[in-house]
C-alpha cells in the first residue's frame, strides 16, 4: 500500500491512505542507512492488521526542509498583512526565492483588505509572474480563490506572526477551529503539548502542514548550491539574464548588465531586485568549502 506520512512521533508514522489512518513503525533499515520518513513523505507500507503496519519504502522526495521537518510541499503561501507587521518585500523575496529554489510554487497573499489598500505591493508581485491574492479573513473577501488553489496539493502557509495565518485557515476550513493571536493547541503547539509537524487533510485532495515560524524555512541543500541558483531563484529575471554583456555577472552593479538595465527601464520591479541584492550580500562569503550541509 502507498499513502502519504501525516505524522510523526517517538518513532510513530501515521499514514494516510484510502480515507485511513494507520500506526506504523518504520523498518530497522532506515535506521542503518541513516535516513527516516518525515511528514510529507509519500511511502510503501504493509499491514500488520486492520490499523497498524510498517513503513517499507520511503519514495523520492520532491523537496526536504529541515526547519519545519517536512518534504514535497507543493505551494507555498507567504503571508503578509496590511499592518502589523506591514508587508515585508525581504521577507516575501527571501521565501519566493527558496520555494523557486526547491520546485515550490509560492503564492503571495495579503491580508486584512478591509485596513486599506494593497495597490503597490500587489503590482509588485503580480507583475513579477506570481499568483498574487488580496483578502480579508475578517469579512471572508477572497477566500474562495485561496481555496480553489489549494485543491490537490501538500500546502504551506507561511509569514510573520500577526499577518493572520490563523484567521485565514479558519475562514478557509472552519473545522479546523485554530486559535488567533496565540498558538494553537489543535496543532500541536501549545504550552503543555508535543511540538511536532503534522499535515491535516482539508478535502479537494489538499493537505495543509502546520508551519508556523515558517519566515525561517531551513532547506536541506547547502547554501553554496542556493547562492549558484539565486539569480536563476528570481523567475522574473530569466528572460534578461542571457542578455548580460559578461557571462559571470552577478546583477548587482556591472555594467552591461542586463537584468539592472530591465530594472532601470521598470521591466523588473526595484524592490525585487533590492532584495536580490540584499541575499546576494547575505550569501557573499559563502564557498563550496564552508558552506554548512544540511
Amino acid at each position: 500500500m502507498t499513502g502519504i506520512l501525516i505524522k510523526a512521533i517517538s518513532g510513530f508514522y501515521y499514514v494516510a491512505c484510502d480515507g485511513n489512518v494507520y500506526e506504523c513503525k518504520a523498518r530497522g533499515n532506515f535506521r542503518k542507512a541513516g535516513v527516516s520518513p518525515v511528514v510529507g513523505d509519500m511511502v510503501s507500507f504493509t499491514l500488520t492488521d486492520e490499523s497498524h503496519g510498517i513503513v517499507e519504502e520511503i519514495k523520492e522526495r520532491k523537496n526536504l526542509f529541515n526547519r519545519p521537518l517536512v518534504a514535497n510541499i507543493d505551494k507555498l503561501f507567504i503571508v503578509s498583512a496590511y499592518t502589523t507587521p506591514a508587508p515585508d518585500t525581504l521577507m516575501i523575496d527571501r521565501l519566493t526565492a527558496l520555494a523557486v529554489y526547491n520546485s515550490i510554487e509560492p503564492i503571495i497573499v495579503f491580508n486584512k483588505a478591509d485596513m486599506g489598500s494593497f495597490d503597490e505591493f500587489y503590482s509588485i508581485y503580480n507583475n513579477a509572474g506570481f499568483k498574487t491574492f488580496v483578502v480579508s479573513a475578517k469579512e471572508n473577501q477572497g477566500i474562495d480563490l485561496l481555496k480553489k488553489e489549494m485543491k490537490n496539493c501538500v500546502c504551506a502557509f507561511s509569514g510573520n506572526s500577526g499577518v493572520g495565518k490563523s484567521s485565514i485557515l479558519n475562514a478557509l476550513f472552519p473545522n479546523l477551529q485554530l486559535k488567533t493571536g496565540e498558538v494553537s493547541d489543535k496543532l500541536g503547539r501549545g504550552r503543555h503539548t508535543t511540538r511536532h509537524t503534522e499535515l491535516f487533510f482539508v478535502g479537494d485532495g489538499a493537505y495543509v502542514v502546520d508551519t508556523p515560524g515558517f519566515s525561517t524555512v531551513d532547506t536541506n541543500e547547502d547554501l553554496y548550491s542556493f547562492k549558484l541558483a539565486l539569480a536563476e531563484s528570481f523567475p522574473d529575471f530569466s528572460e534578461y539574464i542571457g542578455g548580460c554583456k559578461f557571462t559571470s555577472c552577478s546583477h548587482t552593479t556591472e555594467k552591461g548588465c542586463a537584468v539592472i538595465e530591465a530594472v532601470k527601464e521598470g521591466k523588473i520591479q526595484k524592490s525585487r531586485h533590492d532584495s536580490y541584492i540584499a541575499l546576494s550580500n547575505e550569501l557573499k562569503n559563502v564557498t563550496a568549502w564552508n558552506t554548512k550541509q544540511k
